[in-house]
């Protein structure tokens, strides 16, 4: 039986899995934001939330931990620094995935994966109630 066996295998062996997991994680502490297959944002998803726990920890251990898994030593300082800090208040969910579309070449359903909360990100704000209230009076 193959209960919890949760892990998608994407086609590859596992040792290929594991890098191109750890190259998306870099790009993804890197850029803050990725595009990709959906089933790999998914699979992408669980690793990089367990390394930015490890992140929000800060000791060496955690530290070495993630460096098994990213091998960039500036991305790994970047992730201690300034992202760790950044969901120190926050419970999990530190990323999101959202859906794009089939992919034009082989219908692929395609996402985008970003970090929550990052800096300079252009979301669109509402107008707040005391805005509101001040133009029905005019």
């Amino acid at each position: 039986m193959r209960h919890g066996k949760k892990v998608a295998k994407l086609g590859r062996t596992a040792s290929h899995r594991k890098a191109m997991l750890s190259n998306m994680m870099t790009s993804l502490f890197t850029n803050e934001t990725i595009t990709t297959t959906q089933i790999r944002a998914k699979e992408l998803k669980r690793s990089a939330e367990k390394m930015i726990t490890f992140a929000k920890r800060g000791d060496l251990h955690a530290r070495r931990q993630v460096l098994r898994v990213i091998a960039d030593k500036q991305v790994v300082a970047k992730l201690f620094d300034e992202i760790g800090p950044r969901y120190k208040s926050r419970n999990g969910g530190y990323t999101r995935v959202v859906k794009m579309g089939p992919r034009r070449g082989d219908g692929a359903f395609m996402s985008i994966i970003e970090l929550v909360d990052r800096p300079g990100a252009s979301e669109v704000s509402e107008p707040e109630k005391d805005d509101q209230e001040s133009v029905e009076e005019e």
